[in-house]
């Protein structure tokens, strides 16, 4: 029979599995310790998704990445990759990747984390960033926020998450605990942005800039 060998095999030390050269240079945030972002102080006129920005010559648009983690997870696993490529856009509101109310919370955190990474090591190479914010439930907002500047600019995506009735109610909750805890000058929405929802920080003096998501540019309806 045959001896179980429970030794790893080494691998090179160059192989950097957890791409922390994401991460050289970064300060951290909060006891997660988040990659803190660098906001851009310019605000964009234009956006695309990162799917169009692949085949686009639009560069002066933002690019987004409001759209399935799977269309873009391609930016985590091989970042060097498509650097070059974002570099040609005006500049990049932060990676999307979800967090579901029903996801573990480590999972919730990773995602956190894989945003933010990429956001700070984009601003390392000359990238204009502008960070989104994407929370779930009360238990992600002890993290979801860290990193990201107070008093600046922030981006969310509302496509999906204001449809439904639970949802929504989710989504109006995070967004007050935004606002309370980062106070933004300016909210980029991607997607739907019902008076309901965003007159109060309207009225508290809040620059609301509007982006219709694609989906709804193709549909007679607006959808959440």
């Amino acid at each position: 029979m045959q001896k179980f060998n429970n030794e790893k095999k080494q691998q090179p030390a160059s192989i950097d599995v957890f791409h922390a050269f994401l991460v050289e240079n970064a300060e951290y945030a909060g006891i997660e310790e988040i990659p803190v972002i660098k906001t851009s102080k310019l605000l964009p006129e234009k956006v695309i998704t990162f799917s169009k920005a692949l085949k686009s010559k639009e560069y002066d648009a933002w690019v987004l990445f409001y759209e399935h983690d799977v269309n873009f997870v391609r930016v985590w696993n091989q970042p060097r990759k498509y650097l070059n490529i974002l570099k040609r856009f005006r500049g990049v509101i932060s990676p999307d990747f979800s967090l579901y109310r029903r996801m573990p919370l480590c999972m919730q955190k990773w995602s956190t984390y894989q945003g933010k990474a990429l956001a700070h090591w984009w601003t390392e190479n000359g990238i204009e960033v502008i960070p989104n914010v994407r929370f779930a439930d009360e238990r992600s907002y002890d993290f979801c926020f860290d990193g990201i500047e107070k008093n600046s600019t922030v981006a969310i995506g509302t496509h999906g998450c204001i449809k439904r009735k639970e949802d929504k109610a989710f989504f109006i909750k995070g967004l007050e605990e935004m606002y309370k805890r980062l106070y933004p000058k300016t909210i980029i929405v991607y997607g739907s942005a019902p008076d309901d929802i965003f007159q109060k920080y309207k009225v508290l003096g809040v620059n609301i800039i509007n982006f219709k998501s694609e989906y709804s540019l193709t549909h007679k309806k607006e959808v959440g």
